[in-house]
């Protein structure tokens, strides 16, 4: 598809408009992710209450997307549920700001990804069906705005870092970067407002919600089941974040700047990548990239265990964002690509719903062990991603032929 006729077809601008939404949120959200770590420790928190942190960003949204992607379908709106769950994301940022203590974070962070679970089922299908050929490139697309906006956000509170970490004591500086982050937030509403609903007819057959499961393709079950492993060793960045930022604990003035330097980094090639492999997977086969992927981050937590420089932690964000940007767009592509068109935010929201639960599962575990040590974590990250790796490949037969199921 030419870009004239891209950016001229409905689908086509949805995929830009989705895209400017996702980069401005992520602006918003990007300045504030990489200084949770910080955050969670000048306030007292542990290695556990980063997992619990982590466990609710990573898995808390996905656990109600299953009901939310029902609805979704059911009464075949996505806009709706799309505005509503910006909103209340960029709302809940404003009470991160103002948190005094980790259950005050907890209880807001959790708020801010309930707004992302009502979000992104509808999102990932109206991405899905605004361009059905080309699904790997549509969320492609939408992983390299996100990202691209990841990249915008740090960059951003790398330069108010510089700017005023003179002015404001280290606690002080990062709540006011957060403040300024939440308002930028809102702004991702505007292009939201031009997104076009598609004229998709209801569904005639009727879906009992708790017989979901039993609707789903065979095939699409086994892959939730593999990711699903790969999902209990992908604890949240925080671990990876918090672990290369110890070994600068004792300079105050470039401690906040660690952090947001290597989480640029892993965006800049998150970004960067995300199009070239959704790509790929189009031509080559979902399941060769995603594997490579796993196997990746294998590699990456096990460099984690001898990284003991700035230079050894930026190679090892390079490795963690080419294993993002192979992993996650195609993982919603291949579920998509496993699901029927009645059923595809149903199947997405199943999907991370099961995702989410095994994150939250994964995040406490790998709190537990880096309180006891952090290589520990680190070695259940890698032989878990290996495990998945060893799983899908022997499965993969059931893979070989995938066809959209409309």
């Amino acid at each position: 598809m030419h870009k004239r006729g891209f950016l001229a077809s409905i689908g086509g601008l949805n995929i830009l408009l989705l895209g400017l939404v996702s980069m401005l949120n992520d602006i918003s959200s990007e300045m504030i992710q990489p200084l949770l770590p910080l955050l969670i420790s000048a306030i007292g928190g542990t290695g556990l209450t980063l997992g619990l942190i982590g466990g609710i960003i990573e898995g808390l949204p996905n656990i109600i997307k299953v009901g939310v992607g029902y609805f979704s379908d059911k009464i075949r709106k996505r806009k709706r549920f799309i505005f509503g769950g910006y909103f209340f994301t960029q709302a809940s940022k404003l009470g991160i700001a103002l948190a005094n203590n980790a259950a005050g974070l907890a209880v807001f962070i959790g708020f801010d990804k309930i707004g992302k679970g009502i979000r992104e089922p509808p999102r990932d299908a109206l991405i899905s069906e605004s361009l059905p050929k080309e699904k790997g490139k549509a969320f492609g697309m939408q992983r390299a705005f996100d990202r691209g906006g990841a990249i915008i956000g740090s960059i951003l509170a790398l330069v108010l870092v510089i700017l005023l970490s003179s002015k404001f004591k280290q606690i002080d500086l990062i709540k006011l970067i957060i403040f300024i982050g939440a308002v930028i937030g809102f702004t991702s509403l505007i292009p939201l407002i031009f997104v076009k609903e598609l004229n998709i007819k209801k569904n005639k057959t009727k879906i009992k919600f708790f017989s979901i499961i039993k609707n789903l393709s065979k095939p699409l079950v086994l892959f939730i089941l593999i990711a699903s492993i790969f999902a209990l060793a992908n604890f949240s960045y925080l671990f990876f974040v918090f672990k290369a930022s110890k070994i600068f604990r004792g300079e105050q003035y470039i401690l906040p700047v660690i952090p947001i330097l290597l989480y640029a980094v892993y965006n800049i090639i998150y970004s960067l990548t995300s199009i070239p492999f959704g790509k790929f997977s189009d031509m080559l086969g979902r399941k060769k990239v995603i594997i490579t992927g796993y196997g990746l981050f294998a590699a990456v937590c096990l460099g984690f265990l001898f990284a003991n420089s700035l230079s050894s932690y930026v190679v090892l964000f390079i490795l963690y964002g080419l294993s993002s940007a192979m992993v996650f767009g195609n993982q919603n592509a291949m579920v998509s690509d496993l699901s029927t068109k009645k059923l595809r935010a149903t199947s997405l929201g199943v999907f991370q719903a099961v995702i989410g639960f095994m994150a939250i599962i994964s995040n406490i575990v790998a709190g537990i062990l880096f309180d006891l040590n952090s290589s520990y974590m680190f070695l259940f990250g890698a032989l878990l991603s290996l495990t998945s790796v060893i799983v899908f490949m022997s499965f993969g037969k059931y893979f070989k032929k995938i066809e959209n199921l409309e």
